[in-house]
């Protein structure tokens, strides 16, 4: 069973998915729709609300995510990126053991399913340039900025 709810942003709303046991998928849309919450897509709402009011920058979540073990590797390794800073994909290629991977850090982090939760906007290039983003660069370029770690 697949359960179901909506927070509006404002910079869109987040689709929040649960199968019963714990967040399979976050991402942006530009519409809401039906909705068959859980326990776990109203924490993830609640958590995100506040996220987004700028009360919380730590997410307290059940994960469950489907990947491949070097994307799970990647997006564990998103996880440690602390709010109001960003990383490079060749830094974290070069943590999970090769500055050669920075192209399938990319790949990886572009299927990132959990938006904001694990933070992939966090990433940007080596020249200190937004790229790639899911949910699409201005998007990206709100969630640093409202982390403090984009000032343009």
């Amino acid at each position: 069973m697949t359960y179901q709810s909506y927070l509006e942003t404002p910079i869109g709303y987040l689709r929040i998915l649960s199968n019963g046991d714990g967040i399979t998928e976050i991402k942006f849309q530009d519409t809401d729709g039906p909705e068959d919450p859980d326990i776990h897509t109203e924490s993830a709402r609640t958590q995100l609300r506040e996220y987004f009011e700028g009360t919380r920058n730590k997410f307290d979540l059940v994960i469950q995510q489907d990947g491949t073990n070097f994307e799970h590797q990647v997006w564990n390794e998103l996880t440690t990126i602390p709010f109001g800073s960003t990383t490079t994909y060749g830094t974290i290629a070069k943590k999970i053991g090769d500055t050669n991977f920075s192209q399938a850090v990319g790949n990886a982090n572009g299927k990132n399913p959990i938006a904001v939760v694990i933070p992939c906007h966090r990433v940007i290039g080596s020249d200190n340039k937004l790229v790639g983003y899911a949910g699409g660069l201005q998007r990206k370029e709100w969630l640093l900025k409202h982390e403090g770690a984009l000032l343009l």
